[in-house]
């Protein structure tokens, strides 16, 4: 069996809702064989993501930026598993309140770094998510997840 790591800071409502959603399409019983893991983005660590075969990551933008949270993630995984997790899967939802261009290219520039594959572009939903955005949150989940598992 494959595992989805889910590795999230996830300090708002709006952001709440959206992992809900991400959790639960990368739940859906429509992809086969794959569990989901979760981990709070200050406690995972290069053991967890060692141990995943694909990843989904979720952040507040804070001040144009990842949150603080995500980069001390990154910080704590990136030589560990630089080499091990090369091409492995993964998708990002982003919250900000106005604009997320810089946090995007920040996730960008780290996941090429370590040489993940997106498997769509990062979601970035500014201000109150709506009903069309955690869809859109739903989607990704599983699209992550049928990229490991049995469609």
């Amino acid at each position: 069996m494959k595992t989805l790591l889910i590795v999230h800071h996830t300090p708002s409502p709006s952001l709440r809702a959206m992992y809900e959603a991400v959790r639960a399409g990368a739940g859906t019983d429509e992809v086969e064989g794959v569990r989901v893991e979760a981990r709070a983005a200050l406690t995972a660590s290069p053991v967890d993501v060692l141990a995943a075969d694909g990843y989904l990551l979720g952040s507040p933008v804070n001040l144009g930026y990842l949150s603080g949270a995500l980069k001390h993630f990154f910080d704590q995984v990136y030589y560990p598993c630089l080499d091990e997790t090369a091409r492995r899967p993964f998708g990002a939802y982003l919250h900000g309140n106005n604009d997320a261009t810089g946090a995007v290219r920040a996730l960008e520039s780290i996941t090429t770094g370590l040489r993940w594959r997106a498997v769509r572009p990062p979601l970035a939903i500014t201000g109150e998510p709506g009903k069309a955005d955690l869809e859109s949150c739903w989607e990704l989940g599983a699209t992550v997840a049928a990229e490991l598992g049995d469609v």
